[in-house]
């Protein structure tokens, strides 16, 4: 369960940046194919955020869809699965988005 050790990292960062200020909210940003499970980041960010400045907050997760870029013509191409083949046919692709996990915004009192 990486999710664990993600939600430790999340922490951590958000905590240090607030200071001595109170974490109520964090915006998290996940990419689709970036294999995290929600339910279980936002238990785990619970359970890591007892004791500290942030204990109580609100976890939010805005997932970010697949996209990439074909190296062959160009285009910009959706990905529902983490593969995907270009309309030019196609499969020489640069992942865009889709993979990443991001701390987008805190609030804090």
């Amino acid at each position: 369960m990486h999710e664990l050790g993600i939600a430790q990292e999340i922490i951590a960062i958000v905590t240090e940046r607030a200071g001595i200020a109170r974490v109520t909210r964090v915006v998290l940003e996940v990419g689709k194919h970036a294999l995290i499970l929600p339910d279980s980041i936002q238990f785990c960010f619970g359970l890591c955020a007892e004791g500290t400045s942030a204990e109580g907050a609100k976890l939010e997760i805005l997932e970010v869809p697949g996209r990439a870029l074909c190296r062959a013509c160009g285009a910009e191409v959706a990905l529902e699965e983490p593969f995907g083949t270009c309309v030019c046919g196609s499969t020489d692709l640069q992942w865009l988005t889709g993979d990443e996990i991001k701390i987008k915004e805190m609030e804090v009192i």
